[in-house]
């Protein structure tokens, strides 16, 4: 039997929260409990027109509504079911790539919007792809700085002009801060106090 690739394995262990929190728990996603995240899974990769919504403003408000009438109308265990089974057929070669990023983050979001949550142990396999996706290029473009991200035992990436910036953690941490979860990611920022802190306030990922 082939092993489950590490999209499939993010995306069981966000449908098994899914499962043990329900349909109503937080989440780090601003004003969307756990139906809401189901609902956009299953609208990401099985409404395709109502795609470009996520990444351009003007259709932001169609994106939304089919989003919230996938939640509404799909009974909550059916929703977490649709999830779990995965993408359509012509979309399960790009799993890997769509979906790897995006799935660790959604657990941790589910994860860490409750208090007490501490970083989970992930496979160097898991690591390393993450850490594949790392760039400081978006947090250059908000802020007048060089940024460096750096990782125990990795090569230091770097972008930007200005002052230096170092942001530093595990790869799972730094996905997590450039998604725009600052205030959720165990980075340590050293360098200039004003641009760290323009930095962590900053609006990151899509």
């Amino acid at each position: 039997m082939t092993p489950p690739s590490l999209a499939q394995q993010e995306r069981k262990t966000l449908c098994d929260l899914f499962v043990e929190r329900g349909s109503a728990a937080p989440t780090l996603c601003e004003g969307w409990f756990t139906a809401d995240l189901a609902a956009h899974l299953v609208v990401r990769e099985r409404r395709p027109d109502s795609g470009p919504g996520l990444v351009w403003p003007p259709l932001a408000g169609y994106t939304d509504k089919v989003r919230q009438a996938v939640r509404d109308r799909a009974p909550w265990e059916k929703l977490v079911e649709t999830v779990r089974r995965g993408p359509p057929l012509l979309l399960r070669p790009f799993d890997g790539p769509m979906n790897t990023v995006e799935f660790f983050i959604h657990v941790e979001d589910v994860r860490r919007a409750r208090d007490g949550w501490e970083p989970r142990q992930i496979s160097p396999e898991l690591a390393d792809a993450l850490w594949a996706r790392v760039g400081p290029g978006g947090m250059a473009k908000k802020v007048p700085a060089t940024i460096v991200i750096t990782s125990p035992g990795r090569a230091d990436k770097e972008r930007g002009t200005g002052p230096r910036l170092t942001l530093a953690g595990d790869p799972g941490e730094l996905i997590m801060f450039g998604a725009g979860r600052q205030g959720a990611a165990r980075v340590e920022i050293s360098g200039d106090e004003a641009l760290a802190a323009q930095l962590r306030a900053a609006s990151l990922g899509v």
